[in-house]
């Protein structure tokens, strides 16, 4: 991260960190607004790539603590009216990211793109020594994420992924504090209920959005052309903006949208309880809305991805973990002495309700969270913590190697579903066992033009 710094910095934020156990509660450790205020006094350069939905909600969660200096979008409309509302528009608008990778005055990246855009510029940032704040899910492909890792080892850069429910002190952090103290024994099952996706009907090629520059938009994925459907005042049916996650060609569909969320919460929770051994299997079925064949849809003007689904993976010591989407959303979490259920409303079980007698020992949920500073909550949190993490040299809370032990597991569903069969996995190789199809969709070719530079 490019410094920016006050001398007595590190030495404040140490003693910070370092009093917070003093400050805890049995159920929620709460810091007194010091970091947010040391931030904010200390503002750091922000690059942007990416200006929709995503990034506007985060940069507004932390617009006190951040400089906003530079905006890419293919979206040329997008980005101006980012840069009006978080830059007074005095930030450089760059329709190639490169540019900003590019400034030496620049130590911090947000990427908040389509699916398909995460990795390469992911990895570009950190060889370009960025620190970076990139919004799940990291990849589109297991392969893909063995690069962000095997880069992220060889720089040591800082990379927060935009799982905040890690950052959610009150429901997922205390629940994993509660895993953590053994509350709920050896965990036997976890389920993640991530919901159903959407279908569409027959979608049209029609002309891109002025503004967009929609060949760049598909980047290193395959050309196409751009679609667009009316769809009587709500948000139209397209291959584009926001519905892209309907698509397998430019996201995993519910299975990495919301199954980077509660998948990544059931395998914190096994991290946890030092149930790491990684999957041994899946299995199970999937309803799509498109025929497939060898894993690839027949149809290209609708959604693709499963709109219904049920999975079983197998871990060592008879652990499963189930993903599904036709129950209440959320975490189930299976112990021989006990079980809990979260999600982003609340946090139940009997171990939950044994807390009024029994609570957890002082300091539990902060050590659940790495022992890092917990300031705020939820969204806010996460990126106080990415920044502290930034200038401290930390690893975040949610850092790029958890997050893609629980990708590949959603990225093997998605294999799964699309080829119709389950298989076995040897996670020490990262390879599907005597399956040559199923392992042939581990990577993706990148369009020509657009192949990840390794500087």
């Amino acid at each position: 991260m490019t410094p920016n710094t006050n001398s007595d910095r590190r030495g404040f934020l140490k003693t910070s960190l370092a009093g917070g156990a003093a400050l805890a509660t049995p159920y929620f450790f709460s810091t007194p607004r010091a970091l947010g205020a040391e931030l904010a006094s200390d503002k750091v350069n922000i690059g942007i790539i990416g200006a929709g939905g995503m990034a506007t909600g985060n940069i507004n969660a932390a617009k006190d603590w951040l400089n906003v200096v530079a905006v890419s979008d293919v979206d040329a409309g997008r980005a101006r009216q980012f840069n009006k509302r978080f830059a007074g528009g005095k930030a450089e608008l760059h329709e190639d990211y490169r540019a900003i990778l590019d400034r030496k005055d620049i130590g911090v990246i947000h990427i908040a793109t389509p699916d398909h855009w995460h990795t390469k510029p992911l990895i570009e940032a950190m060889l370009a020594g960025k620190d970076v704040y990139c919004e799940k899910p990291l990849t589109l492909t297991i392969d893909e994420g063995k690069q962000i890792r095997k880069v992220q080892k060889e720089t040591g850069r800082i990379v927060q992924v935009g799982t905040q429910q890690r950052s959610t002190f009150r429901l997922f952090t205390k629940a994993m504090a509660i895993v953590a103290d053994g509350r709920l024994g050896k965990i036997t099952q976890v389920q993640a209920a991530i919901g159903g996706a959407p279908t569409s009907p027959a979608i049209p090629v029609a002309d891109a959005p002025e503004g967009l520059n929609w060949d760049r938009w598909l980047g290193p994925v395959p050309s196409a052309d751009y679609r667009y459907l009316s769809n009587r005042g709500k948000r139209g049916f397209t291959n584009g903006h926001y519905e892209f996650r309907w698509w397998y060609e430019y996201s995993g569909g519910k299975l990495t949208d919301w199954g980077a969320h509660h998948v990544d919460i059931c395998n914190w929770a096994l991290k946890l309880n030092g149930q790491t051994d990684g999957p041994l299997s899946i299995e199970g079925d999937a309803t799509h809305p498109v025929d497939f064949k060898d894993g690839k849809a027949v149809l290209n003007d609708r959604y693709n991805t499963a709109t219904k689904f049920n999975f079983t993976v197998k871990y060592p010591g008879g652990t499963e973990m189930i993903i599904r989407d036709d129950t209440d959303n959320g975490a189930l979490i299976t112990g021989d002495k006990g079980r809990i259920f979260v999600n982003r409303g609340k946090l139940v079980g009997a171990p939950v309700d044994e807390l009024k007698d029994n609570p957890l020992p002082e300091g539990a949920i902060q050590a659940a969270y790495k022992g890092l500073p917990m300031e705020g909550n939820e969204r806010g949190a996460h990126w106080a913590s990415f920044l502290y993490c930034a200038r401290e040299q930390k690893e975040p809370i949610s850092d790029v190697h958890s997050h893609m032990e629980m990708l590949n597991v959603c990225h093997m569903a998605g294999i799964s579903a699309r080829l119709g069969r389950g298989f076995q996995w040897d996670n020490a190789t990262e390879q599907v066992v005597g399956d040559e199809q199923a392992n042939s969709m581990l990577a993706r070719p990148y369009r020509e033009g657009y192949e990840i530079e390794q500087g």
